[in-house]
């Protein structure tokens, strides 16, 4: 197996470096140990511009939408570029709704959404954490035939600034099976209640009572199986493991600089024995969290079944297994190692441990996924 990254891959990584270059990681706004308010009423607008005009938005999207012509690799790479900076731009929710679009929407969607995507002019969101963060997004919210589409009722909570998105991505379960529907946050028969994120920023609990959704703005037939809405799952998986990689490099850097200039009887701390060894734990953390992520990814490319090898989920359980457990382990280490300056408000990494504990749970904690690879390694015994 080969995971060198193309010409392309790398290309757009260094094109997401170049953006992400000059961007701070207190990204402009307060802290979010301060206060119970978002840190910010509103995502970065100019670095989102910025990764516009660069064609970073829809880099995994056809070109005939305005798109880099790439794939989730390609994603991932400049995933993992934002989150070393920390950076405040829906990337992952807009990627990955952008791919459903793609891939399940019809010829009129994609002809009307994706270039808008691309051009950073349409924000659209993902409900991925069901009712309580905990439990299948797919069963929380209910979808009833009415003439000309869909009436919805149910609730969705932790939508990534869902008051600022001009769409949101809800999975909704009918008596034809899982449904992928398009959803004005702001519409009829939708209430919108304002969240807090633990990194700070905006989230969005969507409660439905009513609402009717039209058939135009349904992405494919409904899945009896769910595989629809799975697709979409494993892309936000690959995504949030992306992140957590990016994040938790930029964490361990830190430290190192750190370390490496902090002194305690005339010697730096990195010189000590206890620090270089849980510093290599970390290093070695970050390094099963990079393979397990490329090789999900990598089979989401491919797209196809090994027939000598687990399923798909198998691969995204375990990525999200080493990502959720690497980035918790990695900023708890940082935490420890800057001793009484890591929780100083006017250094960063406070704010890394932060969005840190944010990644670590969305889509659900660690134990979820090592119950869904338990179940599966029962199921398909090599």
């Amino acid at each position: 197996m080969d995971f060198t990254f193309t010409e392309e891959q790398q290309a757009a990584a260094e094109a997401a470096r170049a953006v992400f270059a000059d961007v701070p990681p207190e990204g402009g706004v307060p802290s979010p140990a301060v206060g119970i308010d978002p840190v910010s009423t509103d995502v970065d607008r100019e670095l989102w511009d910025r990764l516009a005009k660069s064609d970073l938005i829809g880099i995994a999207l056809d070109e005939q939408y305005g798109g880099g012509g790439l794939d989730e690799i390609a994603w991932c790479l400049v995933l993992r570029e934002s989150a070393r900076v920390l950076a405040r731009v829906p990337l992952l929710e807009t990627g990955a709704a952008a791919l459903a679009i793609a891939a399940f929407g019809s010829a009129e969607l994609r002809q009307r959404l994706l270039p808008e995507i691309a051009a950073g002019r349409l924000l659209v969101g993902v409900a991925a954490q069901g009712r309580t963060g905990h439990e299948p997004a797919d069963e929380a919210v209910t979808a009833e035939p009415v003439p000309g589409g869909w009436l919805l009722r149910g609730l969705q909570t932790g939508v990534s600034w869902a008051p600022v998105m001009d769409l949101v991505l809800v999975p909704a379960r009918s008596s034809r099976g899982t449904l992928l529907l398009l959803v004005d946050p702001r519409g009829a028969g939708v209430t919108l209640n304002r969240q807090v994120s633990t990194n700070g920023e905006l989230a969005g609990e969507l409660v439905f009572d009513g609402a009717v959704v039209a058939a135009s703005w349904q992405l494919g037939d409904p899945a009896a199986d769910g595989s629809n809405w799975r697709a979409v799952r494993a892309r936000m998986i690959v995504g949030v493991a992306a992140l957590c990689l990016g994040l938790g490099e930029a964490a361990l850097r830190l430290t190192s600089g750190y370390a490496s200039k902090r002194e305690q009887f005339g010697h730096p701390i990195a010189t000590f024995q206890a620090v270089a060894m849980q510093s290599a734990d970390q290093y070695i953390n970050l390094r099963s969290m990079e393979v397990t992520l490329w090789q999900a990814a990598w089979r989401i490319v491919a797209g196809a079944e090994l027939a000598d090898r687990l399923p798909l989920e198998a691969d995204l359980a375990t990525a999200k297994i080493w990502s959720a457990e690497g980035v918790r382990t990695i900023a708890s280490t940082a935490q420890h190692l800057h001793g009484g300056i890591g929780a100083d408000l006017d250094y960063p990494l406070h704010r890394y441990h932060a969005w840190a504990k944010h990644l670590e749970l969305l889509l659900g904690p660690a134990a979820a996924y090592e119950q869904e690879l338990g179940d599966l390694l029962a199921e398909h015994q090599l």
